[in-house]
């Protein structure tokens, strides 16, 4: 990372004649609590160590320049008329401005170089990590005065606005509130957080991407969230308290369930269970039991799987496959399913081992091996230097 920091910075002084602002936005895991997020449950993700940094300075005028360096690209435009980019990842920064503005702000021009080592596809977040590092930047750029939660819901709705992807909350909070050995529980109905321990120095967080693309993940996402919307639709009936499953027990679930249809039933009930999990994960994480947390990791894709019905070959595989090694305390799919990667605990000094079977069994099966890569959980989006006043 230093040395993507110096070749930034070396670039920015070629481009622009002047030293810029840096930051570091990092991407982001979700250990467990999946499919929870539009449900108004409960999600632990943290920020690693695996970023994009920012080289910004601001313009006397309305005109902004962006190089994204890692795919040797520029993109230029006039904040007083935003249009989105057929190149697509400028859409991400003129979302951000669009915000801005809409906000009222009193935005200038501005400067921007940027790159990084988020994996691309991996299902870390690179676009959150995107928006919300901009936002912050502007922000301290600009000394716009927003809090935390104002970027983290004025990135959100960058993504939602202006990219077109309706995205729940959880992957910008976390860039912005993530701290180092810290995950961070998030209720995702009234935005109120608190962070555990992450802590065991010889534990690895290991992402390990099937390199399958999730085609069919924005349109079963949006079956399975009308799937649990049907469900409390049918619960409401009997308790007007009910918004959403998060206020649903499984007692009122099974006591209920000659009225739902089966596969509304299995939507409902993992839900559910993985809201108790989460708040389970957390109570092992502050007795420091990861054996217990990695139990309720193998729980989580048991129930994508089966109940929720949103794993694939290659992902099972991936878990099936870490689960044979011991030191492995658990794993897991992550994200919308039907491809991107798995998430597991590894103990380093199985690591080597870990990434060998792992990628045996793998291409034995599918012919092509996954990427693996080993994550440290790092505190969230900041300043790495101030720009000369």
């Amino acid at each position: 990372m230093e040395s993507l920091i110096e070749q930034i910075t070396a670039r920015f002084r070629k481009e622009f004649k002047e030293e810029p602002l840096l930051v570091r936005s990092p991407g982001r895991v979700n250990l467990i609590g999946e499919h929870t997020d539009y449900n108004e449950g409960f999600v632990l993700p943290a920020a690693t160590d695996k970023a994009i940094i920012f080289a910004v300075s601001g313009r006397a005028d309305g005109s902004c320049r962006f190089i994204a360096l890692d795919l040797g690209q520029e993109y230029s435009c006039d904040i007083r008329a935003l249009v989105p980019s057929p190149l697509h990842w400028p859409n991400y920064l003129l979302g951000v401005i669009d915000q801005f503005l809409k906000e009222g702000y009193n935005l200038r021009g501005f400067n921007c170089i940027f790159g990084g080592n988020i994996p691309i596809g991996a299902g870390m977040s690179s676009s959150a990590a995107i928006e919300a590092g901009l936002s912050f930047a502007l922000n301290t750029a600009f000394n716009l005065g927003l809090s935390s939660l104002g970027l983290v819901k004025l990135a959100q709705k960058a993504e939602n606005e202006f990219v077109g992807v309706k995205c729940g909350i959880m992957d910008q909070f976390i860039n912005i509130h993530g701290r180092a050995r810290k995950v961070l529980k998030l209720d995702c109905r009234s935005l109120e957080y608190e962070y555990f321990p992450f802590e065991r120095t010889d534990l690895r967080v290991i992402v390990c991407d099937t390199l399958v693309r999730r085609e069919l993940a924005s349109s079963e996402y949006n079956v399975r969230r009308g799937q649990c919307e049907t469900g409390v639709g049918i619960l409401r009936r009997h308790d007007q308290g009910i918004r959403s499953l998060r206020d649903v027990t499984l007692e009122l679930l099974e006591s209920h369930r000659r009225e739902l249809d089966p596969v509304v039933f299995r939507r409902c009930d993992y839900v559910i269970k993985e809201n108790e999990r989460v708040s389970r994960a957390c109570s092992h994480l502050l007795a420091g039991d990861f054996v217990s947390f990695g139990r309720r990791m193998y729980e989580s894709h048991s129930g994508l799987r089966d109940d929720y019905g949103v794993s694939c070959a290659e992902l099972d595989l991936l878990v099936e496959a870490a689960s044979r090694v011991k030191g492995v305390f658990g794993s897991r799919m992550m994200g919308a399913g039907f491809g991107g990667c798995t998430i597991s605990l590894v103990e380093e000094r199985v690591l080597a081992e870990f990434q060998e079977k792992v990628a045996s069994a793998y291409e034995m099966v599918f012919h092509k091996a996954p990427r693996i890569h080993v994550i440290q959980i790092e505190a969230g989006t900041q300043i790495i230097k101030s720009a000369p006043s």
